[in-house]
């Protein structure tokens, strides 16, 4: 415990001696980690009822938002820029947001082609869902989704484009996950075609109910 304590205190002593820019406004994150503490003020997460996922008026996405301002630098800053300190703060405060009646019994995320998350070196997706994870302390289940193909980046696609770039590309194993709902979880939702992908690959092996967290819509 003294161990983790004295970790602590170091970490936050090199936070002040170390002038280090907040990836979401760029001003000096100070004593905070991840986002200086003005832009998480400024992030609120929400449940949302409308979206590509879903063809009914229900709860089922949480969202910190549109990916613009400081969401979309936050995201960007951890997808390129290595700033993995920025995950606990955006899965955290997505997690906050969850509905109790949800009932989520594991946490997945999208998984990355094992080619790609080697060059990145982590699964931007996956830190996040292992925050939320943590945050509502209900398992997190990587290993419910693999990648069996490299697929192109979706961003660069249109839209038919994307929805066969994923189609198939996800492989499932829903012995990792206990019977209940499961919230998938992705740094950006766009068309919906890849989350849909993942819960195609999931409904194979018998999942039946599906939740959604994204950092930016």
């Amino acid at each position: 415990m003294r161990n983790r304590l004295d970790l602590h205190g170091l970490a936050h002593w090199l936070r002040l001696a170390l002038p280090r820019a907040c990836p979401g406004c760029g001003g000096q994150l100070g004593t905070a980690a991840g986002l200086c503490w003005h832009c998480r003020a400024g992030l609120r997460p929400r449940v949302e009822r409308h979206s590509s996922l879903s063809p009914f008026q229900e709860t089922h996405l949480v969202t910190l938002g549109r990916y613009q301002g400081p969401v979309r630098r936050a995201v960007r800053a951890l997808k390129y820029g290595q700033a993995r300190e920025v995950a606990p703060v955006l899965g955290g405060l997505l997690a906050s947001a969850v509905p109790d009646q949800w009932q989520v019994v594991g946490v997945v995320p999208v998984p990355l082609h094992p080619a790609r998350e080697r060059e990145r070196g982590f699964n931007q997706a996956g830190l996040l869902a292992a925050a939320i994870a943590d945050t509502l302390q209900v398992p997190y289940a990587p290993a419910a989704l693999r990648r069996e193909r490299r697929t192109q980046q979706q961003a660069k696609l249109s839209g038919e484009e994307r929805r066969q770039n994923v189609a198939g590309a996800f492989a499932a194993d829903a012995s990792q996950l206990s019977e209940g709902a499961v919230l998938l979880v992705d740094d950006v939702l766009t068309t919906g075609h890849t989350l849909r992908a993942c819960r195609e690959a999931l409904r194979a092996q018998g999942v039946e109910q599906f939740y959604y967290a994204v950092a930016a819509h």
